[in-house]
This record gives structure tokens, C-alpha cells and sequence, in this order.
């Protein structure tokens, strides 16, 4: 017994001198050091044209029928009328009815093109919040340093900011090695099933191959990575996929004083309550394994000891991020029931009972698992299910390791600064980027907006707004990621 106890001891000693050798190898790795930035942009001018693009309510309705599309022309002959000089070294061209596309011949046909995309729409502002507004929503307000409206952070600050650069270097006669493509989809916001499909097969369509492609998605995130205090810049290499599933009950119906046992409501209900005691398995691989990793890197010592030791505290880990609503939507399928319909009076008994549960799908995942898993734990042939709309399966994962994602973090820390930290992460939403990655191997999401938790609240929310800051440095990052990349 006292032998057994003695290899007990030895065994916990050895353990842990493991973890604590791993948890001092766990060291952060940085981008090598980059020469200052010159970039030649006029600043002055940058934020006003984003105010006035916000001026312009191009919303996207969830009903397309609705869209104010002379909205959207107006978007359309600003760009022409504010950046000339684009308009006139690259050829453009109307894609899907408002989407947007440019190429920029390259100087070298025999390399792959490189393809920057936004989206031109905003959702609408919820209607009665109007007056919550610090400035008009639609007013393309500048003040006390920021720009307001609705789209300054999802996703004009894109359009504009890549508008912006390539218009000053065009003007400087910079010549790309590559041919580069702009991409501005114009419905994002509802799907982007007319603007960026209709892009993606055109360009398929042409043979055409990219170096990579980047999009928004990430963002440089101010206090919002738990345990790292420096400022993050977050690219993200995969996305989710989508899926809504409708559950539908059919019953006899009636008066409600003479009820069944079990009422189509109720038949319904028992089936979203399965659904939500029963939630798909988490993974904490992948994306989510090498973001994980990164982040660790960056804690104090006490969390390197577990973040170097996945071998030994996975499931502790895993159990702490499927306690929080952010953490656990990037390490399994969520499950969301969003919409339910029944009876149109409250004393009459429902013929038909619907619902709609939406489930966003992690890559190690899939459609199909997805429905199976619906199926299994509702377990009951009372409650119909089917697919809607156009499912997605999540995206590839793209390399952290390739030519392309070095050169955007090199350019990440240049213009943003080397105290920023560069990781790698899973867009839990959906983007236009999925639809493009049979053009490219490389797919990345990062839109470079510097955001605190407040600030994600202004997204779809009340008072969206950009500072003149951030603006400015958007606009020469784009600048600088088009102008490295003839280094590819």
C-alpha cells in the first residue's frame, strides 16, 4: 500500500512538473518587426464621403420587393462621381442588379488575382427607436469625433475605406503586379443570394482563381478577449454554416374548452424543449483549438498552465465556454428557436402549429448531421420537419500558415501597431465570403474596425458610429494590403 502511494505521489509530481515545463514553453509569437508606414492618403476628405455614403439608406429588406433600390443607384453614382480616377483604371461592371464589381488589371496575367470585397446595404432601424439616436440614423452626422449612421461599422466603412484607397493609388499611378478585384454585394444583410452568388459564378464562370480573398468578419477587438489586455486583431479563417429547420404539428383543432390531451401547441412545445435539453456535442478543435492556443499565449501564468495543457484540461475548458452564450456558440451547433405561430385566436384550438428553429453550424458539423440530430431528439412522427431556404455547410478552414495570412497580419500590426495581437477565429455569424471560397484556398474575414464591447452593441443596434480615427486607419490599411501584395 505504501508503494502504491509512494507511485501516486511520483506520478502527481511528474504531472505536474509537465505542466508547468509546457506552461514556461508557452510563449507568444509576434510578427517580425515592420518598417514605419508611409501612406499617402488624404485623410480630410475620407470621413466626410463616409458620412454622406451613410446619408444614403440603402437598406436591405427582408422583403426584396421592398427595397428601395433608387437608393442604391444614388450609392451607385456617388462612388463614380466622388472616386473618378477608379472609375476610370478600372473596369466595372453591375452584377445581380446593384452588386458591384471591379477588376484592376495586374501587370502579371500569370498570377493569381487577389479579390477585396463589402457590402453596400444596412439592415433597417428597428421602427419607434428612431429618436434613441444621438444623431439621425440617415443623417451622415460628423461630431465630437466619430461618424454616425446606420452601416458606419456594417459594412460601409468597408466600401468607402477600399474606395478611398484605391483612389489614391490610382492617382499615384501604383500598378499592381496582380490583378485585384473589388467586390460590393448589395444584399449581405438578407443572404446575399442576388449580389455575392451571382459574383462568386460570374467569376467562376471566367476561370477565374484568387490568391485569396478578404472580406469583413473580424474586427480589432479593445477589452473584449477575455484574460489578454492587449488590443486583438481578429481574422477570421472559417465560417459557420446555416441551416433553419420548420417544425409543424397538424391537429383536429376546435373549441379551446374541450382541449385533447395534447394540443398542437403542445405537441410543438414538447418538440423545442427535446431540441434545446438536448444540444448538439461540443469540439474544441479546429478554428476554435487554434484560437485557443494564440489567446493562451497571451494570458498570465496561471492561465498558460492550462491553455499549454489541452491534454489534461480540454474538459474543463470546455465546460467553462459552454457556460457563456459567446463562448459556446464558437465550440458547437447552436440551437435558436426563433419563430413560433398557432392558433389566430386564444380560444380556439390551432389547426397548425409552426416553428422555426435556426442552427448555425460549426465545422464539425454538418446539414445533414444537423437533421439528423433534429430528428432523433424530437422523436415524435406527430412533428413534421423540414429544411428551409438554402442551407449552408460551414466554410473551409483557411491556413494560418499561407503567404496570404502572413502578409495580412504583417499589415495588421504596421498600420495598427506591434502592441496588437493577431488571432485566428471563428465567425459565428454569416458573410459574403462564404460563397467565394471555390474561388480561393484562402479566405479571410477581418474588417478593420476597432470595436470594445460597447461598440458591438451598435451593430443592427442604436447609434452605430465610427471614430474619424479608426476611419482614417482603415482606409490606409487597405491601402497597405493592396500595395504588399504585390510582395506575393
Amino acid at each position: 500500500m505504501k508503494k502504491l502511494f509512494l507511485a501516486f505521489i511520483v506520478l502527481i509530481v511528474v504531472v505536474a512538473a509537465i505542466v508547468v515545463v509546457r506552461a514556461l514553453m508557452f510563449t507568444a509569437e509576434r510578427p517580425q518587426s515592420v518598417p514605419s508606414l508611409d501612406v499617402k492618403v488624404n485623410t480630410d476628405s475620407s470621413a466626410p464621403h463616409l458620412a454622406t455614403a451613410l446619408s444614403i439608406p440603402t437598406v436591405s429588406n427582408q422583403d426584396a420587393a421592398k427595397t428601395d433600390t433608387a437608393a442604391f443607384r444614388r450609392l451607385h453614382a456617388f462612388l463614380a462621381e466622388t472616386y473618378p480616377t477608379m472609375h476610370t483604371n478600372l473596369q466595372h461592371e453591375v452584377v445581380g442588379g446593384y452588386s458591384l464589381l471591379f477588376r484592376w488589371q495586374g501587370g502579371d496575367t500569370t498570377l493569381k488575382p487577389a479579390l477585396l470585397m463589402a457590402h453596400q446595404d444596412v439592415v433597417p432601424v428597428v421602427p419607434g427607436t428612431e429618436q434613441e439616436w444621438t444623431h439621425p440614423p440617415f443623417g451622415g452626422k460628423i461630431d465630437s469625433g466619430y461618424i454616425w449612421g446606420r452601416g458606419a461599422l456594417d459594412d460601409k466603412a468597408g466600401v468607402i475605406g477600399i474606395c478611398e484607397a484605391v483612389e489614391a493609388l490610382t492617382k499615384t499611378g501604383f500598378q499592381p503586379k496582380r490583378t485585384i478585384y473589388l467586390s460590393f454585394g448589395h444584399d449581405e444583410e438578407i443572404s446575399g443570394v442576388s449580389g455575392a452568388v451571382n459574383i462568386a459564378a460570374l467569376l467562376k464562370q471566367r476561370g477565374v482563381q484568387c490568391e485569396y480573398v478578404l472580406d469583413e468578419g473580424g474586427i480589432v477587438a479593445h477589452g473584449i478577449v477575455p484574460n489578454v489586455s492587449a488590443p486583438v486583431a481578429l481574422i477570421g479563417i472559417s465560417e459557420k454554416g446555416y441551416l433553419s429547420v420548420e417544425l409543424r404539428v397538424i391537429s383536429a383543432g376546435g373549441h379551446s374548452s374541450m382541449p385533447p390531451p395534447n394540443t398542437a401547441v403542445g405537441i410543438l412545445s414538447h418538440a423545442i424543449a427535446a431540441l434545446e435539453d438536448h444540444q448538439m456535442p461540443a469540439h474544441v478543435d479546429g478554428v476554435t483549438e487554434t484560437f485557443l492556443d494564440r489567446m493562451g499565449r497571451e494570458t498570465s501564468f496561471g492561465y498558460k498552465l492550462v491553455f499549454a495543457n489541452m491534454w489534461l484540461f480540454a474538459p474543463l475548458v470546455e465546460r467553462l465556454m459552454a457556460a457563456n452564450p459567446t463562448s459556446n456558440a464558437s465550440i458547437r451547433t447552436t440551437t435558436a428557436p426563433t419563430m413560433l405561430a398557432g392558433s389566430p385566436k386564444e380560444n380556439v384550438l390551432p389547426i397548425m402549429a409552426t416553428a422555426v428553429v435556426n442552427f448555425r453550424i460549426s465545422p464539425s458539423d454538418n446539414v445533414a448531421a444537423v437533421l439528423e440530430h433534429v430528428k432523433n431528439a424530437i422523436n415524435d412522427p406527430r412533428v413534421k420537419i423540414r429544411a428551409l431556404g438554402s442551407p449552408s455547410e460551414p466554410s473551409p478552414i483557411s491556413d494560418v500558415q499561407s503567404t496570404s495570412y502572413k502578409l495580412l497580419e504583417r499589415t495588421i500590426t504596421q498600420v495598427f501597431g506591434g502592441d496588437h495581437v493577431v488571432m485566428p477565429y471563428l465567425v459565428v455569424g454569416a458573410t459574403d465570403a462564404r460563397y467565394f471560397t471555390g474561388l480561393s484556398a484562402n479566405v479571410y474575414r477581418f474588417l478593420p474596425n476597432i470595436m470594445t464591447s460597447e461598440d458591438l452593441q451598435r451593430v443592427h443596434g442604436t447609434n452605430e458610429r465610427i471614430s474619424v480615427t479608426n476611419f482614417q486607419q482603415a482606409v490606409k490599411f487597405y491601402y497597405q494590403i493592396i500595395r504588399v501584395t504585390n510582395e506575393l
